[in-house]
């Protein structure tokens, strides 16, 4: 099985924009990591119809709007770290069922 590019980039909008936006103090520049990758993502769902591009892109957006109060409850890294694996885990599956139909 083969995982589709977009996932790491996901992962990587998730992860990469919380450390810039932490390790920088500026939380612009993390912003700004994020939704590079949500562009870069988002770029490679397009193929498969707009329907999963919203989905997926609800997802992503999704997941780093939940990491907020998440991170309330059980704080920041791991916040990130879990709406990171549901997002990531996310995206493969529906790609997965979407690639399969085709």
């Amino acid at each position: 099985m083969q995982i589709d590019s977009s996932v790491p980039v996901v992962a990587a909008g998730l992860v990469g924009g919380y450390t810039v936006a932490r390790y920088s103090g500026r939380r612009a520049f993390g912003g700004a990591v994020f939704a590079a990758a949500g562009v870069a993502a988002g770029r490679s769902w397009l193929a498969r119809g707009p329907v999963v591009t919203v989905g997926l892109a609800a997802a992503y957006l999704g997941a780093f709007g939940a990491s907020h109060p998440l991170a309330k409850k059980i704080g920041a890294w791991p916040s990130v770290l879990a709406v990171t694996a549901a997002a990531a885990a996310g995206t493969a599956g529906v790609l997965t069922v979407v690639d399969g139909e085709r």
